[in-house]
């Protein structure tokens, strides 16, 4: 636990098992309401660390095991959180941004603002905070509430994808009922289209045909100069976690052709 932006904040640093060289960071960012770095921790970050990657992996703040504020949950918080982050830990070399649906969006507004030290986006299921994702986002944390808050509607989560995952619904809503999140989250700042065009790191978007981009998952290509779209069919919203196997050869195809010239003696394969 370090103290970041004053929120007691959980991280988990994995360094790499191989020492040929300074190895490439990867920094996995996760989504809002009932994730947490336990995501990636589960799926990506022991075979990144095995395949000669650094892998830093935190809960935002309100998430996990990290301290919940009352206030203080725009974009703009969560970025400051993660550059305070890297600071504190001393990483001065441009990282790997993994983002899972928000926390994507997080890594899109950090690569905005502070290109330098990022050396690639993957983003999984997300996109960049727009007026368009606001509007979408005001829509959704708003039903989180309506529906986390109705008995029938936790037990019929509980009947169709099993207890655990009603209990992290739930948990999501009361995260949402007990902060500022609901209306923080939608006011950014937002990134313009001419924002979007100057975003010149290299972003591989990760999207399932059935996800949230499902009526155009080549969008995202569309918006930014250097983007490559990856579709993995019959896939929903959960890709991180019900395909993680897949996700794993990407993210490792991807960091290898990515990672800059000071860190290829790393052995990443």
């Amino acid at each position: 636990m370090v103290e970041v932006n004053g929120v007691r904040t959980h991280f988990q640093l994995t360094r790499s098992r191989q020492h040929t060289g300074p190895a490439p960071i990867v920094v996995c960012v996760h989504g809002l309401g009932y994730d947490s770095l336990a995501s990636f921790y589960l799926t990506l970050a022991a075979p990144l660390s095995a395949a000669g990657v650094d892998v830093l992996a935190y809960d935002l703040r309100g998430h996990g095991r990290s301290e919940r504020p009352r206030d203080g949950y725009q974009v703009a918080d969560f970025v400051a959180d993660l550059t305070s982050l890297l600071d504190i830990l001393g990483i001065d070399r441009p990282v790997h941004l993994i983002g899972n649906s928000f926390g994507g969006t997080i890594a899109f507004s950090l690569a905005a603002l502070e290109s330098a030290r990022v050396a690639s986006v993957v983003s999984i299921e997300s996109e960049p905070a727009t007026t368009a994702w606001a509007d979408r986002m005001r829509r959704t944390l708003g039903n989180v509430v309506n529906e986390m808050s109705a008995e029938e509607n936790l037990a019929w989560l509980a009947e169709t994808f099993g207890g655990h995952h009603a209990r992290l619904a739930k948990a999501a809503g009361l995260i949402i009922q007990a902060t500022s999140i609901i209306t923080d989250v939608p006011r950014g700042p937002l990134l313009t289209s001419d924002d979007l065009r100057a975003l010149t790191v290299p972003v591989l978007s990760i999207v399932g045909s059935e996800g949230f981009q499902r009526d155009n998952p080549h969008a995202l290509q569309a918006a930014l100069p250097n983007c490559t779209t990856e579709v993995i069919e019959g896939q929903n919203h959960s890709v991180l976690v019900e395909r993680h196997h897949t996700v794993r050869e990407l993210v490792l195809d991807w960091v290898a052709q990515h990672e800059p010239a000071c860190g290829e003696a790393a052995g990443v394969a």
